[in-house]
């Protein structure tokens, strides 16, 4: 996997994935950015979020659930001292469905926070994660 990260001006950067996709990466004010984009660790945030969004969505699938919409919502706490890592983050899932088995959304909740989110393995080092969920029919 290849990325690259280019300056734009003050503090604006421009992202380029390998797979040829760009984002605008933008500090706060008070750090010198004119709040053109979004923040680098509120990338890194989403970027959980999607990694964690994308396995749940998948083993339900597999598992043959009639899932129609997935929705995370995340929570985090930073330290207050450089380097300002995460210290906690809650992931609540949005699950939309019909007959949606409440115990396998639970158990792709689970499978994806301890065995397949790679995001949230490295996260996990530094932060407690914690997970909720809620099934909602329609």
């Amino acid at each position: 996997m290849k990325a690259r990260v280019k300056w734009l001006d003050h503090m604006s950067f421009v992202g380029e994935s390998g797979s040829g996709h760009s984002v605008v990466m933008d500090g706060a004010q008070e750090a010198g950015g004119r709040n053109l984009g979004i923040r680098p660790m509120e990338m890194l945030l989403l970027g959980l979020g999607g990694c964690s969004s994308f396995d749940v969505v998948m083993i339900l699938q597999k598992s043959r659930q009639a899932i129609s919409d997935c929705e995370v919502l995340l929570e985090a706490e930073r330290a207050n001292e450089d380097p300002k890592v995460f210290t906690r983050i809650h992931m609540h899932f949005i699950v939309k469905g019909h007959n949606l088995s409440t115990d396998k959304v639970e158990r792709a909740v689970k499978l994806s926070a301890e065995k397949y989110c790679s995001a949230s393995m490295m996260l996990g080092k530094t932060a407690e994660i914690t997970h909720g969920f809620e099934v909602i029919e329609g």
